[in-house]
């Protein structure tokens, strides 16, 4: 029996084509959601085995849905990841033209999913400065509005084209070349995979208390032991005005030894720690092990400190 799998849709989003890249030569059922929360929400309530959704874009950063969902809701862990490049064209029905669109002025309606409207910001500035821009869910949601007659246009990805069967107007709009979106594959708790030597780690750090050099506390457990963070983000923890969490990416896996004692560490120091995972890093090489944080180097210590402890001396 297939595993089944959430992921923003409907067909046709970047989510789509991340999810069946993640997913490519197993056995899958994907199942469309309305929103990275809804596909977030049918892994807790059993609907789905795990969900494919955004973690942070090159131009935008991270994707609030995901990040407020595995930080402060129910445990979840990162499985994979993927890097897909986002590419956006400007469709519309066939028969419609850029010109037609730029001389309706105010009447004119451009469709999009919030992330891709501000990665087209200054083309739909420059091209349609009098369109309305609405909202939705998703870019293929916004291809299918289209499709159904309910906007004029919709910026999304070249394949939602042929999808709802529309027509491009204009190719790769975005504002800046080379945007990328970060997908992660989302499963309930798990141990994670064995360490493949070019890992990332993700978690959730609470400060215990608000107070000088907090944060650069918590970055020194990653400094002192050779780790570099990939990824660190401040999110609201939903309660007073000012209190924030951190939300971090770094290099190595939680069965290396300075990963470890970099988690073990911020327990102590933080009010709570979330671990997110340990996976396989999509997105390139990680750095040397700098001397004296390999794994033999914390075992040597140990063992160095057991000898002490046994006879009193080394």
């Amino acid at each position: 029996m297939s595993a089944r799998y959430a992921f923003l849709g409907p067909e046709g989003t970047f989510a789509h084509a991340a999810a069946r890249q993640l997913l490519a030569g197993r056995p899958a059922e994907l199942v469309p959601q309305a929103s990275v929360t809804r596909a977030i929400d049918a892994i807790h309530d059993g609907t789905v085995d795990a969900a494919v959704v955004p973690l942070e874009n090159s131009v935008e950063g991270g994707v609030p849905a995901t990040l407020d969902a595995l930080a402060g809701e129910q445990p979840l862990v990162i499985l994979a990841e993927s890097y897909l490049a986002v590419v956006f064209d400007l469709l519309a029905r066939p028969g419609r033209t850029l010109a037609e669109l730029a001389a309706a002025a105010g009447l004119a309606t451009v469709a999009t999913h919030p992330h891709a409207e501000a990665q087209v910001r200054r083309y739909l500035l420059a091209t349609l400065p009098d369109a309305r821009v609405e909202l939705v869910g998703s870019t293929a949601a916004a291809a299918r509005a289209v499709a159904d007659g309910q906007y004029d246009a919709a910026v999304a990805p070249a394949a939602a084209a042929e999808q709802y069967r529309l027509a491009s107007l204009a190719h790769d709009i975005a504002d800046h070349d080379g945007a990328v979106t970060r997908f992660v594959l989302l499963g309930r708790p798990q141990p994670p995979p064995p360490p493949t030597g070019n890992d990332r780690t993700s978690l959730v750090s609470y400060l215990r208390t608000d107070h000088a050099g907090a944060l650069l506390q918590l970055l020194t457990e990653f400094a002192i032991r050779g780790i570099n963070l990939t990824r660190i983000e401040s999110r609201p923890t939903k309660g007073r005005l000012g209190q924030y969490c951190f939300s971090i990416d770094c290099e190595g896996h939680l069965a290396d030894a300075r990963v470890a004692d970099a988690l073990a560490a911020l327990h102590r120091v933080c009010s709570a720690v979330r671990y997110l995972g340990s996976y396989p890093r999509a997105d390139g090489r990680q750095a040397p092990v700098v001397d004296g944080c390999t794994d033999p180097d914390f075992a040597d210590a140990a063992d160095w400190l057991a000898r002490i402890r046994q006879a009193g001396t080394a």
